[in-house]
């Protein structure tokens, strides 16, 4: 067997997060057997999130073939959203009203919690509170616009409508609408997730890097993994935490992995003020995404191509992050930007732009996670807390939203 999860090349280019300060995690080679209460299969943001949560309560280790942060994580741009991918009123057409209202809700608190965490846990992570404006695009025009806040707003769910006149006098835009709302976020994912690891290792968590699964035997009492360091790990739980590198195991016929590119400004880009404390997106296809870091980058995003593979085109990341700038500028003339870093990678997508957490089909005592959507960090947090749920031997109210 060549590994438990499916291999991708899961970036192209340089990620501005590479180079950011305080990532070190300790790690430590697998020489020996171990036996542990629960093993994750990876060490990026829904890794690290696993382990902080179940480091609580048990022992833990962390495999990666990489090491930690080093898959999507270090892609990612972090634009932390409670705002699903799919409209609340388009996502009760495909999963009921009553569901779709629950799994918005939930990615709100989520956010609310990840806040909490990164507080009570002093991660320093360049965290900071943001509005965030949702622009009418090509898939979703002002009328649906019009009627998506008002969903919103009847569930409690901070969204407000602006017309084009609003627009164009608060944030100097030419739209023919969009929705503003409070309570996202933004931060440095890569930093994030290396706080996580380090305040699970402090609660006794071990991350073992480079170590690759290879195959995993489920029984009665736990599962027992092989490594390709020829030592195997004996688990009485296991939970796959493989970004877009899904196990095989797993089957995922609502998903597809896709391609996105991104970019980074050099510092102190001339950019509006309003923009410090906003995320901004619109609702087209493909879309354009961007938002301000703590250091006066701007962070832009988007073309997203339904090919698993283009984003390994270093001729194709120049291209798009050219269509990218344009379209940036088209929509903000004002700005001025000199970018310092292009990437692109891998980027998984489901039909209601949720992820899947559950237990993997005929094996006993695992759960695999796959955060689909752009908001891959957020339900991380939904993920940490419906397995450790689990393991713990309960049940979250919210579990069946995310199964596959």
């Amino acid at each position: 067997m060549t590994g438990a999860t499916i291999k991708r090349d899961l970036r192209t280019g340089r990620s501005v997060w590479a180079d950011s300060p305080g990532l070190g995690v300790p790690v430590q080679g697998l020489t020996q057997a171990i036996s542990v209460d629960v093993c994750i299969v990876g060490a990026g943001i829904s890794g690290a999130f696993m382990a902080h949560e179940l480091s609580r309560d048990y022992s833990v280790a962390v495999l990666d073939r990489r090491p930690p942060l080093m898959g999507s994580t270090v892609a990612s741009t972090a634009m932390l959203q409670w705002e699903i991918d799919l409209p609340l009123t388009a996502l009760g057409d495909k999963i009921g009203a009553k569901n779709a209202a629950r799994a918005w809700r939930r990615s709100r608190s989520a956010l609310d919690d990840l806040k909490q965490i990164v507080a009570r846990e002093r991660i320093v992570c360049s965290l900071k509170d943001k509005g965030s404006l949702y622009l009418a695009g090509d898939e979703y025009g002002h009328r649906a616009l019009e009627a998506e806040a008002g969903a919103r707003a009847a569930l409690g769910l901070e969204s407000r409508y602006f017309g084009p006149a609003e627009l164009r006098e608060l944030y100097g835009m030419e739209r023919t609408g969009a929705i503003v709302s409070e309570g996202s976020a933004s931060a440095d994912p890569a930093r994030l997730a290396a706080g996580l690891l380090r305040r699970a290792g402090a609660n006794g968590a071990k991350v073992y890097s480079p170590v690759e699964a290879l195959e995993v035997l489920g029984d009665p009492d736990g599962v027992t993994l092989t490594t390709d360091a020829g030592v195997v790990v004996r688990a009485r739980k296991v939970v796959f935490c493989c970004g877009y590198e899904f196990p095989k195991v797993v089957p995922t016929p609502d998903a597809e992995v896709i391609s996105t590119w991104a970019m980074a400004s050099k510092p102190r880009a001339a950019c509006p003020a309003w923009l410090r404390d906003m995320l901004v997106w619109e609702a087209s296809d493909p879309y354009l995404y961007f938002r301000m870091g703590g250091d006066g980058r701007l962070i832009v995003g988007g073309e997203d191509e339904a090919d698993p593979v283009a984003h390994e085109d270093r001729a194709k990341l120049k291209r798009k992050c050219a269509t990218i700038a344009g379209k940036l500028k088209r929509l903000l003339p004002e700005v001025e930007f000199e970018f310092d870093y292009s990437w692109a990678g891998a980027f998984g997508e489901s039909t209601t732009g949720l992820p899947s957490i559950g237990p993997v089909p005929g094996l006993e005592q695992a759960w695999s996670v796959m955060g689909f959507g752009g908001n891959g960090i957020t339900y991380s947090v939904i993920a940490s807390q419906i397995v450790a749920a689990e393991v713990r031997g309960g049940r979250d109210p919210d579990a069946d939203l995310y199964r596959s």
